[in-house]
């Protein structure tokens, strides 16, 4: 499975009135697209940031629908603004201790690891960090995503809750700082999103 992620700022204003634009005409969009299985979109109403995913059943798929695709993310900026940024991914590992509810939220770190490593980053995932997000109260669900050529993912740890999310954070925190030094592997950021859109439909890998 593959994923593409645009990442686009807009005002803080304009949140809900993406959101709905989102779900309502770019999502149906989407899953008309050969190979496309589902659609997720984080928001940030801190500064404006939004990340939409499209996932798809294979690579090839992922790049057929680039053109058409490309059109949809053209409209959305025209409407709202900013500068997209589109990142194209494998998906390395997705896991839901139950489907998310309204209010979830999702806190992504991207990080940065040689090449070689990024299966033993997954590896580490699975056998280390998840058993141990399964014992937080309040985990709902954990994706990792890879860019093989770059050497870069990003691990995405959904909440019930924002403020599941903030009690968590300091737990969370020591067990991220743990399995970056166990993987090797470099943080490059860290952000809280609202989990506005839930409907990635990627099937379990873990």
């Amino acid at each position: 499975m593959f994923a593409r992620s645009t990442t686009i700022q807009i005002r803080q204003a304009s949140i809900d009135d993406a959101i709905t634009h989102v779900r309502d005409s770019v999502l149906p969009e989407a899953l008309a697209t050969d190979g496309c299985v589902g659609l997720s979109m984080l928001a940030s109403r801190n500064d404006g940031r939004c990340i939409v995913t499209t996932a798809w059943r294979s690579e090839e798929l992922m790049h057929a629908s680039a053109q058409a695709m490309g059109v949809v993310r053209q409209r959305v900026v025209d409407m709202f603004g900013g500068e997209p940024t589109v990142e194209e991914w494998e998906i390395g590992l997705v896991h839901r201790e139950h489907r998310a509810h309204d209010g979830a939220a999702v806190r992504a770190t991207w990080l940065r690891v040689k090449p070689e490593q990024l299966d033993r980053v997954v590896d580490i995932f699975k056998m280390t960090t998840l058993p141990a997000l399964a014992e937080f109260d309040g985990f709902a669900s954990a994706s990792l995503m890879l860019d093989r050529s770059a050497g870069r993912g990003v691990a995405s740890i959904g909440y019930d809750s924002a403020d599941a999310m903030r009690r968590l954070a300091e737990k969370a925190s020591a067990l991220r700082t743990a399995t970056l030094r166990e993987a090797g592997a470099e943080r490059l950021d860290t952000r809280e999103f609202e989990l506005a859109i839930a409907h990635l439909n990627v099937p379990e890998m873990a």
